[in-house]
């Protein structure tokens, strides 16, 4: 990787990781907007105390070197079933957020699916298929 592609991995992993992070305490203290969410998609209150755990296990993952392409994988996964579920049956508005929440969850995926990509190298299985 040259010095560029390290700059924006960089910021992509850090960018996914606080997104992450942030939303936990929200997750973790039973948000009122939280409790709503994982309500209506009916999987209250595993999914939202499950997603969080894993969204953190992400989150730390992303900010080490040499796991950062795990943490993307991970990221990338709880983030689509996040925006499948906004487009599906939560909607983009949750209770007035204006779209915020279905938002950052594109942006940690764009940065996930960035750090996968500048990282690939790193991947077992396509280690030997990457130039």
């Amino acid at each position: 990787m040259n010095h560029l592609q390290k700059i924006i991995t960089w910021i992509a992993q850090l960018t996914a990781a606080i997104i992450l992070l942030q939303t936990l305490f929200f997750k973790f203290t039973g948000a009122p907007e939280s409790v709503y969410i994982f309500t209506t998609l009916g999987i209250e209150p595993f999914g939202r105390i499950g997603s969080g755990i894993v969204e953190l296990i992400s989150a730390i993952l992303l900010l080490m070197p040499r796991t950062a392409w795990m943490g993307a994988i991970l990221g990338m996964g709880v983030m689509a079933g996040a925006i499948l579920s906004h487009l599906t049956k939560l909607g983009i508005e949750i209770q007035g957020d204006g779209g915020t929440l279905f938002f950052l969850a594109i942006i940690v995926f764009v940065a996930c699916m960035l750090v996968l990509l500048l990282r690939r190298k790193q991947v077992p299985i396509l280690k030997n298929l990457v130039g």
